[in-house]
């Protein structure tokens, strides 16, 4: 690439400083090569600007980062922000491919995968050529990549990259979910979002962003991006689509300048969920507006899907275009969203499910929705990820103690905390609520183990509830990942429990 090419939004820079093509970016020193330009970014561990000379000495063209010019005999472009230069420049490399799509961008606490995949299914019932990005999996037309080892939004440079795939395969759309963590380190600088979509905001990601504030300012910064970008030609007029029962709506209208579609329960929302009935099969209930009130199936479990079904259907009908029947349809085809309230069968003669429900708000209501689709004991396991904020686990052992009849608490990445430690947290706050040790609740830190005992508890009519991991295929003790899936996991200790043929259980360390 011509350094012209690269750098022509980066004004006060000039690029023939640069004398030769360009051949690479990257904010990763060790894979620099000649030719490159070099990204130094501030991250959680390290400080990119440490590597610049090693970044020199491995032939990089040119440095980009935040400190001072760092005097190494290379041209260097110095930036108020290395993260969303990164994000702009990976656009750039790429040639600018959300400027050939339409972008739709979902954020929020929960619900962000599922409504980010309902959307695909609408507008691939409406018959667009749409490519989806989640923390789950990248949909790029033809290919289908896992994006699902403790990822959030990919880092710019793949990001860029899987759109600029979608642009090479012809589609003309592009799902992509937004989490706080890739808006506030501006991995999604560059994606001229046309339509953002909330699902809703609680309480989370606090040891991260510091404050509620700051954490709803990551997402506010979603929505205020949908007018500083040049809107597109052939894209529909720029939308916002906020939840009116959520005590995010005012913060997020005021933040955005653009058409404001309002979607939930309240009757002053523009599309409203009308009536919801949950089953063990999915969940029916009607939309309203705008139109005619449309009756929709969606085959996800549970009255929080359905919430998310309406976000959807909002920006699939007020925002993209697609007729009621048609977003119904699109619902409709999906049968499930991985790790997302995900049945397990293997024949045992009680329900089970997993499921992502990994914050305090998170397993309630999904301990909500079990009580209501089980007229047998509810049986919970879960456990808390370490080096994350430590009133999060007091409240999702509180919750269980509350919704659950039975509660297994194990380990959930608890990378470098002690496993006992936070067990022996959670056991408290379980006891406080009134549950007793060895009646209601267990403590067992080898979630294999724990998923095997709680197989053991259920009975005919039970339902037994594996939370936090999800999707997820990996978990982090100490620093280190070994493959896991809760999934599989869960098949195993049926299989086993049975005494049929099924999945080996995935192997982990001893748990401390």
């Amino acid at each position: 690439m011509r350094p012209a090419d690269l750098f022509y939004e980066f004004p006060g820079f000039a690029a023939g400083a640069i004398p030769v093509d360009l051949l690479g970016l990257t904010d990763d020193s060790r894979r620099v090569g000649p030719g490159f330009v070099f990204v130094a970014v501030r991250g959680v561990n390290l400080d990119g600007h440490q590597f610049m000379a090693a970044a020199a000495g491995a032939g990089a063209a040119a440095l980009v980062g935040e400190d001072p010019d760092p005097d190494l005999g290379l041209p260097y472009v110095r930036v108020p922000d290395s993260r969303r230069a990164l994000g702009r420049l990976a656009a750039a490399w790429h040639g600018h491919p959300a400027r050939k799509l339409v972008m739709v961008g979902v954020t929020g606490t929960e619900g962000k995968t599922t409504t980010a995949t309902l959307i695909h299914s609408i507008l691939r019932a409406a018959g667009h050529s749409v490519g989806l990005i989640t923390t789950v999996q990248a949909a790029l037309g033809e290919r289908i990549e896992d994006t699902g080892l403790h990822v959030t939004t990919p880092d710019a440079m793949d990001l860029q990259a899987y759109l600029a795939e979608m642009v090479r395969a012809g589609l003309s759309h592009a799902v992509v979910e937004a989490t706080s963590h890739g808006l506030a380190q501006g991995r999604l600088e560059g994606c001229d979002f046309d339509v953002a979509v909330i699902t809703h905001i609680e309480r989370e990601h606090l040891d991260f962003h510091g404050t509620v504030e700051a954490y709803q300012e990551a997402k506010a910064g979603l929505f205020r991006s949908l007018s500083e970008t040049p809107a597109k030609t052939f894209a529909p007029e720029r939308t916002a689509i906020l939840n009116r029962d959520d005590s995010s709506f005012p913060t997020l209208e005021a933040a955005t300048s653009v058409r404001v579609v309002s979607y939930g329960k309240s009757t002053a929302a523009d599309v409203r969920l009308e009536s919801v009935v949950e089953s063990a099969g999915g969940t029916s209930m009607v939309i309203a507006g705008p139109g005619e009130p449309t009756s929709v199936q969606v085959p996800l479990i549970g009255e929080p899907n359905a919430r998310n079904a309406t976000a959807a259907y909002a920006a699939g009908v007020a925002a993209l275009g697609v007729a009621p029947q048609v977003a119904a349809a699109g619902i409709a085809a999906v049968r499930v969203v991985p790790g997302r309230m995900e049945p397990i069968e293997m024949g045992q003669p009680f329900g089970a499910v997993v499921d992502f429900a990994h914050s305090p708000h998170a397993v309630r209501r999904a301990l909500e929705v079990g009580r209501r689709l089980t007229s047998g004991r509810v049986i919970a396991v879960f456990g808390a990820v370490g080096m994350r904020d430590p009133d999060n686990r007091v409240r999702m052992a509180e919750a269980s103690a509350e919704l659950a009849d039975l509660t297994v608490f194990t380990a959930d990445d608890p990378r470098t905390e002690s496993i006992a430690s936070m067990l022996h947290t959670m056991a408290g706050a379980a006891a406080g609520k009134g549950a007793v040790e060895g009646v209601n609740f267990w403590r067992i830190p080898d979630r294999r183990e724990a998923l095997r005992f709680a197989v053991g508890l259920a009975r005919p009519g039970d339902l037994l509830m594996a939370l936090g991991k999800g999707h997820e295929q990996s978990m982090a003790l100490g620093v280190e990942e070994y493959p896991w899936d809760d999934r599989t996991a869960l098949r195993a200790a049926l299989a086993e429990h049975l005494g049929i043929p099924g999945p080996e259980m995935p192997f982990l360390p001893q748990a401390v």
